[in-house]
């Protein structure tokens, strides 16, 4: 069973500057875990670590023989900055594995070194999925931003070509509680809101209303870049306003 979503991964060229932007400019606590992940997985490893929701992960690669340094320049090479996974956790990864498999998901082999299983993203509606050990990262307990104290990821936004379609995935797929499917007439999207036991939500998302400008920007991602995470919501105090800000690839919406 799954029972928590700890962390979304973003995958940074410039592991120095986006630990900087994150713990400077947003203020937020950052743990940077590189004098052991570099050594044991090829990789720079910092996580973002507010309170509330899931927490950020930066991921860079820094040896080139490892598979994870592999993993992520290739997706860099490909891809550029931007959102690399979404990080699930169960109690045994491997047995999870099993019952993933039964449910016709790509899992993949256990790739060398590493904590947990990979679903791949073709099983998933463009989303890599790893599944680690519960508590695979400890969590401070009380940690605040700086002002204005942004939150951790209240809401992973996945683009669909039909959300109804994917919420059968995560509902039935991962064995995650979904929401029934619902016009958001005022972005002009179907939405499914799908529940992990622990972290923020995710909304499925399929353009419904091509008049909503919301909508118009979750079709032009499909279309040049397929189905995937499209955004990470955060929540900030104070008066902020609604700001949609590209930060090292990925999208992040931040509202009061």
């Amino acid at each position: 069973m799954i029972t928590a979503m700890p962390r979304i991964a973003i995958a940074v060229h410039e592991f120095d500057s986006a630990v900087k932007v994150f713990r400077d400019e947003f203020g937020m606590p950052v743990t940077d875990f590189s004098d052991q992940t570099v050594s044991a997985l090829g990789a720079h490893v910092a996580m973002c670590q507010p309170s509330g929701g899931s927490n950020i992960e930066i991921m860079a690669p820094a040896n080139p023989t490892k598979p994870l340094s592999q993993a992520l320049q290739k997706f860099l090479d490909r891809r550029g900055d931007g959102i690399y996974a979404l990080m699930l956790e169960a109690a045994d990864p491997d047995a999870e594995a099993e019952v993933l498999l039964g449910r016709n998901l790509k899992v993949l082999p256990k790739m060398l070194g590493a904590g947990g299983r990979d679903i791949h993203p073709s099983s998933t509606h463009g989303v890599l999925i790893r599944v680690y050990p519960e508590n695979s990262v400890s969590q401070p307990n009380d940690l605040v931003s700086a002002p204005p104290n942004y939150s951790g990821i209240n809401k992973v936004v996945i683009a669909t070509n039909d959300a109804s379609v994917a919420a059968n995935t995560y509902s039935v797929g991962l064995g995650l509680r979904a929401d029934k499917p619902r016009l958001d007439a005022e972005r002009g999207l179907l939405s499914v809101f799908v529940h992990p036991p622990e972290g923020g939500v995710i909304d499925l998302v399929s353009p419904a209303s091509l008049s909503r400008p919301i909508a118009q920007n979750v079709a032009k991602f499909l279309n040049t870049k397929g189905e995937g995470i499209y955004s990470l919501q955060l929540s900030a105090e104070g008066d902020v306003g609604e700001v949609d800000r590209l930060v090292f690839g990925a999208r992040l919406l931040i509202t009061n």
